[in-house]
């Protein structure tokens, strides 16, 4: 295991490289903060200084830094993405010049970086030109109707049409553009994976949509008068800690590099999907995948490029597998799946698509690309075994068998293998 100073210097290695020869996540990146640092800049020098702002800007970013603080004890883990700070980021955009829209996200960025993980500075860098540029276009927007949204009676919170529905199309503004340049960033990573992916998923579109409630009703609040930010900060603080608490059990289930399930929580999926084939008499497969030749590709390119490999294949499996088959990463570079309902034809048609598709992955490496095989051990419900541990040991014995044949190849266990289950 490396020490973290070798892990920094690696990781320091690559970045350079990566710099040194831009890739098109690269010069996105670039792009996209460049873009934001020249309208912060332009705002700055264009935007009067005005009391009120300022005491609104600072309320609502002190609220910000108050919910980071009082979740920071549960972390924020690779598995976390949801912290609901939109629902500071939106009244800001909403009741503001455009100009603290785009300086907002600097002090909540830096103070996560600073108080609740460390991540990649390129990370952080685009996350919060994304969050300024969205805030940007939905403050542009909104003020174009409500030109002066904190001046006198806040009367376009009173009138309904157009004031509070145009706020609700401001704030759909700013989601859909924060998550189109994150999205762009995702798939500029990984071209492999499918935008649907990197765009919404159902879960994600309904965590959207309750943001988006709570940080009108913030700015509904905060426009009426600063003070009841007292009595709208507790409940936030309650549904971010109820939020992150639910995002962490489900990260508990899964493996940090792949996003797949873990291997203990893969068995208790796998066990659930055993009894139900035992019950209903219907066929049930088991793949145990193996990346070939793994160690040389960390020996050669680093572990960096290991874990792209890791994530590849793993993105490569999902996007051929069925919803309810059940994926997950065992350990290193060894790959489980369960195949419900599948028979010997079926789930050697699917281990061969999958060994098709991953030899067509190719990971990029200081001196061109890392090529990626994989070998598949396949076993069958009562076929091999009768229960998970005979599956996976039968599954074992035959990719043990694909790796000597070779590598890169489907096989079955032998016939006359006396180590195989029920021989």
């Amino acid at each position: 295991m490396q020490s973290s100073a070798e892990d920094r210097g690696e990781l320091a290695g690559w970045f350079g490289r990566r710099l040194a020869r831009p890739s098109l996540l690269a010069l996105y990146v670039v792009a996209v903060a460049g873009l934001y640092l020249a309208l912060a800049a332009d705002g700055i020098v264009r935007t009067p200084v005005r009391a009120e702002d300022l005491r609104t800007f600072a309320a609502l970013l002190a609220c910000g830094a108050v919910c980071i603080e009082v979740s920071r004890r549960l972390g924020m883990p690779a598995g976390v993405a949801r912290d609901l700070l939109s629902a500071w980021w939106l009244p800001v955009a909403l009741l503001l010049p455009p100009v603290y829209a785009l300086l907002a996200p600097i002090p909540i960025q830096a103070l996560l970086q600073l108080r609740v993980r460390r991540t990649l500075l390129y990370r952080r860098v685009l996350v919060a030109s994304a969050l300024g540029l969205a805030g940007a276009c939905a403050s542009t927007a909104f003020h174009r109707t409500v030109p002066e949204p904190l001046q006198g009676s806040p009367a376009w919170v009173i009138d309904v049409h157009p004031g509070v529905l145009v706020a609700v199309g401001c704030a759909a503004l700013f989601t859909v553009v924060n998550t189109a340049l994150v999205a762009i960033a995702a798939h500029a990573a990984d071209p492999e994976s499918r935008w649907r992916d990197v765009l919404w998923t159902r879960e994600s579109l309904l965590l959207d949509v309750v943001e988006l409630c709570v940080g009108l009703i913030v700015a509904i609040i905060s426009a009426l008068s600063l003070a009841l930010l007292v009595l709208a900060l507790p409940p936030v603080v309650l549904l971010q800690r109820s939020l992150m608490h639910q995002q962490l059990q489900a990260a508990a289930r899964t493996d940090a590099k792949t996003g797949l399930l873990n291997a203990a929580a893969w068995q208790r999926e796998a066990d659930t999907e055993l009894s139900r084939a035992d019950r209903t008499n219907e066929p049930l497969a088991l793949l145990l995948i193996d990346i070939d030749h793994f160690k040389r590709v960390n020996d050669t390119h680093g572990h960096l490029i290991g874990d792209q490999v890791l994530v590849g294949v793993a993105t490569t499996l999902c996007s051929q597998l069925r919803d309810y088959d059940v994926v997950g990463r065992f350990g290193g570079e060894e790959f489980v799946v369960l195949l419900p309902g599948a028979d010997t034809v079926e789930a050697c048609r699917v281990a061969e698509r999958l060994r098709g598709r991953v030899r067509r992955l190719t990971v990029p490496a200081e001196e061109g690309t890392v090529g990626v095989t994989i070998s598949v051990g396949v076993s069958l419900l009562r076929t091999h075994g009768q229960d998970l541990i005979e599956l996976l040991t039968a599954a074992d014995l035959a990719l043990y068998r694909a790796k000597q044949s070779g590598r890169d190849r489907v096989c079955l266990p032998a016939l006359d293998d006396p180590r195989a289950p029920g021989v």
